[in-house]
């Protein structure tokens, strides 16, 4: 496996009573990294401001709020469409016997610990290309269902090759 682009490892030896607070910010190359990997147009700015807090159980709490300002590609016709993003989330570490089977609404998201350290930029990261629009669109652009229905599939070609010629 290779390194994360936006790596920010924190051991857990530094993690003590108090919470451990710490702000991040990718750098240029960090970002230009990180847009190849989610496919984005442009990254012009990833940073954040985490905290990690040992709980009573064993387990290490993550909390993280995040701004991002990035560029990706419109679905229907391509242009770039400028993005903002501010968001917070919370994910919950411990080794793999700590996981309580299904959280609730309310409760974090279950990281196993796999070492001695956790990623702050990745664990940004990660959250970041989950809450990236899925199907960006350029301001007015809408895609008319009947225009979809009007082509002909992209594998219908194909299918007529699979069939043996008909006798005229």
């Amino acid at each position: 496996m290779s390194a994360p682009e936006f790596s920010r490892p924190v051991t857990l030896a530094r993690i003590g009573a108090e919470p451990f607070r710490r702000d991040i910010a990718a750098d240029e190359a960090e970002r230009a990294a990180l847009a190849r990997r989610f496919d984005l147009v442009g990254l012009g700015r990833l940073e954040a401001a985490v905290e990690l807090r040992r709980e009573p159980r064993g387990t290490i709490l993550l909390t993280a709020s995040y701004r991002a300002e990035f560029v990706q590609d419109c679905v229907v016709t391509l242009e770039p469409v400028p993005g903002t993003l501010a968001e917070s989330f919370a994910l919950r570490y411990g080794p793999p016997e700590a996981e309580a089977g299904e959280p609730g609404d309310d409760d974090p998201a279950f990281e196993p610990l796999d070492g001695e350290a956790i990623d702050l930029g990745e664990a940004v990261a990660q959250e970041f290309s989950l809450a990236l629009p899925q199907f960006p669109r350029a301001p007015g652009v809408e895609l008319d269902p009947a225009d979809l229905r009007e082509r002909e599939s992209p594998f219908a070609f194909l299918a007529g090759l699979a069939r043996p010629p008909r006798p005229r």
